[in-house]
């Protein structure tokens, strides 16, 4: 009998390399076992990497006749070559099961009495997304070095840990001595970040470094100087001008509302979840990832009022002040223009976009910049780590907390051609939503769209750009949706349809509860000093132990940010309509009947998933 082993070499392929032992040697051939890796970590990536580049460079320079009988799929005879090949696979081999077998967790008694089928495309997809890379949990050594660098970063933005240090030192005294007082006070402000700027230094030694100091207010109001070494990166590829934006913010917001402004974003998701999107975002430059976050939190605050305005008021308080501008709100959301339901192969929201339905001209810019905004935020709602159950099948929710938005071009015309929301949707995941965009699908695009297309891809970074594909039926869709997800209007199989739910008085009445609501703050402001206590620890010391700590936290944060979540955010018609549920379960179809009669509510089982 032999025994084989099938490896997935990367996350984004579905390449398979199989092995097989036998007393007659070493060969590739069908096996009858297989011995699947349900999870890898670097190590194993490393060296299933190295397996396959050893395999193809070492298959020229075997015998003639080994590569014969290589083709062929038989052992390789007793020869030198066969021998040299047969112990450097061997090698490889054990090696990358030795690192997994060390990495990983024991297959209990039960998982091996059933018998291992082949593993598809789709098999691989699902594994691997639970490992995604530079996500919490599966960061390399540097990804995590730099996750740090950028905490410290936010912590001296935002004066974190400072307060002992500030109430216990003495007031300086007027003259010579206070101006002493307060150059050590800047010096100390900066020190932080002048060790930041020697790690994240350019590759190349040529290129030129330039000081920036950035003036802050501090907590008792007095000016503080932050220096970043910013070389060639000030202004460079700086297409929404966030490097002024930072400077500016710096200079006029106090760190607390900074800090209080950053927790308000985190919401129920993970805090390092969120601080790497932008690092990613950023391509892991520690700086360029600190001014990003710094002038979104600028954004959310002040331009767009996310948290204090749009997701507070929200559509009841639409219905009932009925201006203008609550009127263009409304009428987006009756007409479907866009809404959210189902997900996509890998598990991410689907958000549809029927571009017939809206008509340039109809609405004021405030008022789609304000429903683009409310969009994007009730969609974080419905973006959670864990399994929601659709119908009777199982999907994977979303770990990166990306979407998929499907723009649906049927009846498309010149008349609803808005090249408006279109630049602000786009800077909106550019430059405030980094990382939250998995995949866009334009579907059946007349040709009159190509030239539109073209003006619009040279907006797009190329990152972005990439992540758009056309499609001009349901088989093409199939590649990122499942049919049974798929509208029926768009010929797959899905009977659902949108029919917008009216607001209903009394639904945010929750929101009334001031005393409640504060008490629930405060309790949550209380964790968020936990955590920012124990990610100090972890900056110092990262041991398994501060790690664990950290996690736990994390997770209390995410639990109970359901607790607050109807005291300070109005209902949506995700809630009225029981598709989003108390504590985050997500149910796409509510009120569905299940076989016996009862009804069905599917819930999120696995609370614990990261990002």
């Amino acid at each position: 009998m032999q025994t084989s082993l099938l490896f997935s070499v990367s996350r984004s392929s579905s390449s398979r390399v199989l092995l097989s032992f036998s007393k007659r040697g070493f060969g590739v051939a069908p096996g009858q076992r297989y011995i699947r890796f349900a999870q890898t970590n670097s190590s194993t990536s490393s060296s299933l990497t190295s397996l396959k580049r050893g395999l193809s460079t070492s298959r020229p320079k075997t015998s003639p006749l080994v590569q014969q009988q290589f083709q062929q799929r038989k052992p390789l005879q007793s020869s030198a070559s066969g021998l040299l090949l047969a112990a450097l696979a061997v090698g490889l081999v054990y090696s990358a099961y030795y690192s997994f077998r060390k990495s990983s967790p024991q297959p209990t008694t039960q998982s091996q009495s059933h018998p291992l089928q082949d593993i598809t495309p789709e098999d691989i997809s699902t594994m691997t997304s639970e490992l995604a890379a530079g996500r919490p949990g599966n960061l390399t050594p540097e990804q995590e070095e730099k996750l740090r660098q950028l905490w410290k970063l936010i912590f001296q933005v935002c004066r974190v840990g400072e307060e002992n240090q500030a109430s216990a030192a003495p007031q300086p005294t007027a003259g010579p001595a206070a101006g002493e007082a307060e150059e050590k006070k800047k010096s100390r402000m900066t020190s932080l970040w002048s060790r930041s700027s020697k790690n994240n230094k350019s590759n190349s030694d040529d290129t030129p470094t330039t000081t920036t100091t950035a003036p802050t207010t501090a907590g008792d109001g007095a000016a503080v100087g932050i220096q970043l070494s910013l070389g060639s990166k000030d202004g460079e590829a700086d297409k929404y001008g966030q490097t002024k934006h930072f400077y500016e913010t710096l200079a006029s917001y106090p760190p607390s509302d900074i800090r209080d402004t950053i927790w308000s974003m985190v919401k129920h998701d993970h805090p390092d979840a969120l601080v790497l999107r932008f690092l990613r975002a950023r391509k892991w430059d520690v700086e360029k990832a600190l001014i990003m976050l710094v002038s979104t939190m600028a954004w959310r605050a002040k331009e767009m009022d996310v948290d204090g305005d749009i997701m507070k008021n929200g559509e009841l308080y639409a219905l009932e002040k009925n201006d203008g501008l609550s009127k263009d709100f409304l009428a987006q959301i009756r007409k479907g223009i866009s809404y959210v339901h189902g997900c996509d192969k890998q598990g991410r929201p689907l958000c549809f976009v029927n571009v017939r339905l809206h008509k340039a001209g109809e609405q004021s810019e405030e008022s789609l910049e304000r429903y683009t905004v409310y969009l994007i935020e009730t969609c974080r709602m419905l973006l959670r780590g864990g399994l929601i159950l659709l119908r009777v099948e199982v999907c994977f929710a979303d770990e990166d907390g990306d979407q998929t938005i499907v723009f649906d071009m049927t009846g498309f015309s010149m008349a609803n051609m808005d090249y408006t929301p279109v630049k602000f949707m786009i800077k909106c995941f550019e430059a405030n939503y980094p990382e939250c965009l998995g995949t866009v699908l334009v579907h059946k695009a007349p040709w009159i769209f190509q030239g539109i297309w073209k003006v619009i891809r040279g907006w797009l970074d190329p990152v972005v750009a990439n992540k758009v594909h056309f499609t001009n039926n349901a088989t093409e869709m199939q590649e990122y949706i499942p049919l049974k997800h798929i509208p029926k209007d768009l010929d797959g199989q899905e009977d659902w349809s949108y029919k917008y739910v009216e607001p209903t008085p009394g639904e945010n009445d929750k929101m009334k509860d001031t005393a409640t609501r504060d008490e629930l703050l405060r309790q949550r402001a209380e964790l968020y000093k936990q955590y920012e206590e124990a990610t100090m620890q972890w900056i110092k010391s990262s041991s398994n132990e501060i790690k664990a700590k950290r996690e736990e936290i994390a997770n209390k944060m995410r639990e109970d940010y359901w607790r607050v979540d109807p005291y300070i955010r109005a209902r949506s018609y995700y809630d009225r309509t029981g598709v989003l549920l108390p504590g985050g379960e997500v149910d796409w179809y509510p009120g569905e009947k299940k076989g016996n009669g009862e009804v069905r509510r599917e819930v999120v089982t696995s609370p614990d998933d990261l990002d």
